[in-house]
């Protein structure tokens, strides 16, 4: 009879509000790692590649600024600023992702107005000269 332990107590549910700030903390981090996924900077879990989708990024990081602009006031210190600093992340990674694929179509619109006899002219009015990279400008979201 000394071998019978008394029946272990199963542990107390969670706390509901443990259990939300989970939840909440397992959201932010999962559209992170999807927005990064689709920025490029995070490999396909099931092929290995790199996805870049500026557009489906951008999504991504509007839902998590819904999300910050809809909670204010009722998160947590920690919650916050999770949510604050993945934020700040997602949006220097898709400057630089805009940023590293405007360079490359950048480069051929430039040769494409056919001014050739003067070849320094494009280079310097490159800034100017180029009304699809500042449409694009345009529409992107600045962060």
């Amino acid at each position: 009879m000394s071998d019978t332990q008394p029946p272990v107590a199963s542990p107390p549910p969670p706390n509901p509000e443990d259990l939300m700030a989970a939840l909440f903390v397992n959201l932010v981090m999962q559209q992170t790692q999807m927005a990064l996924m689709l920025l490029g900077r995070v490999a396909h879990p099931e092929t290995g590649q790199t996805v870049q989708d500026v557009e489906g990024a951008r999504m991504l990081i509007d839902q998590l600024e819904m999300l910050e602009v809809k909670t204010r006031g009722n998160l947590t210190e920690p919650e916050a600023k999770l949510l604050k600093q993945n934020l700040m992340a997602l949006h220097m990674a898709f400057v630089e992702a805009v940023e590293g694929e405007g360079s490359a179509p950048s480069a051929s619109p430039t040769p494409a107005p056919s001014s050739t006899p003067a070849s320094p002219a494009p280079a310097a009015d490159a800034p100017t000269a180029t009304p699809d990279t500042e449409s694009r400008k345009k529409f992107s979201k600045k962060y």
